[in-house]
């Protein structure tokens, strides 16, 4: 998966932005996957949401701002996630590398031609400025000079919420997953968590 620490392009003290004017629901059992509707993608906002467990995904690309909670959520422990041998033979093709692209991962998941594409410009707009503020982060997969695959999140404290992945060759994003469970498994491994947002009969593959 190359050389290097990918660990020291984490390991940055992230700018508080000016508050959020808003104030999320606490969620609660009984209330549904979308728990608020409005708001705006402002720093301050987005952050407010994820520290209350939320985040946001239009319904539709055009459409306002959904706040979600999924019940149950899909949440990954770095010690927990499963690497099978085909994916384990994937490892050495790619080299893992941190924040070099946030940009190009972003706009490479928000791709209209995906199925279940519901990145507008607005999202990408707000989680590059969250960027570049030292919260969101992309883990990319390189096979030489081309970005293969990704997924960028935001990491707050023991949390990283991952958003979105995406990948041009095979098992890139898996491999990008993995790199990012080896960057979370330090010392205070067993403080972390990795939330995937919904769980998938994909996602359960890898030990969510």
């Amino acid at each position: 998966m190359g050389a290097g620490d990918p660990l020291e392009s984490l390991i940055v003290t992230p700018t508080e932005p000016p508050p959020c004017a808003y104030e999320f629901p606490q969620p609660s059992p009984g209330m549904g996957d979308a728990v608020a509707f409005g708001a705006d993608l402002k720093p301050g906002t987005l952050l407010a949401a994820y520290r209350s467990g939320l985040f946001p995904m239009p319904k539709g690309r055009k459409r306002g701002i959904t706040w979600w909670s999924p019940d149950p959520r899909g949440v990954l422990v770095p010690c927990s996630l499963k690497v099978s041998r085909s994916l384990r033979q994937s490892l050495n093709k790619y080299e893992i590398r941190v924040n070099t692209a946030f940009a190009e991962v972003i706009t490479a998941c928000g791709d209209p031609s995906r199925d279940g594409a519901w990145i507008n410009q607005e999202i990408r707009d707000a989680y590059v400025a969250l960027h570049e503020l030292g919260w969101a982060h992309s883990i990319e997969a390189w096979r030489g000079d081309e970005l293969a695959g990704g997924l960028y999140g935001v990491a707050i404290g023991g949390l990283f919420a991952g958003e979105s992945m995406f990948h041009r060759q095979r098992d890139a994003s898996k491999v990008a997953l993995v790199g990012l469970v080896g960057l979370l498994s330090d010392e205070y491994a067993a403080q972390r968590l990795i939330d995937v947002q919904w769980q998938t009969p994909h996602l359960a593959t890898l030990g969510v």
